[in-house]
């Protein structure tokens, strides 16, 4: 069973963040959620561990 990483992992953090913003761009704030929402759900596939993505909502939580 996979752990949840909470170290940084993601190459060139700031360009991805920039991505973030940039898929946002334009948005309105409900599709901005709908968006985010979306996004959460591909992630969540791509981990496909249940006790991973538990652990990430307990986390996220805080």
């Amino acid at each position: 069973m996979a752990e949840l990483n909470l170290d940084p992992n993601i190459e060139s953090p700031d360009d991805f963040y920039a991505d973030l913003l940039a898929a946002h761009e334009g948005l309105s704030e409900e599709d901005s959620a709908a968006f985010n929402a979306r996004l959460i759900l591909v992630l969540s596939n791509h981990i496909g561990d249940r006790e991973v993505l538990r652990t990430a909502l307990e986390t996220a939580a805080l």
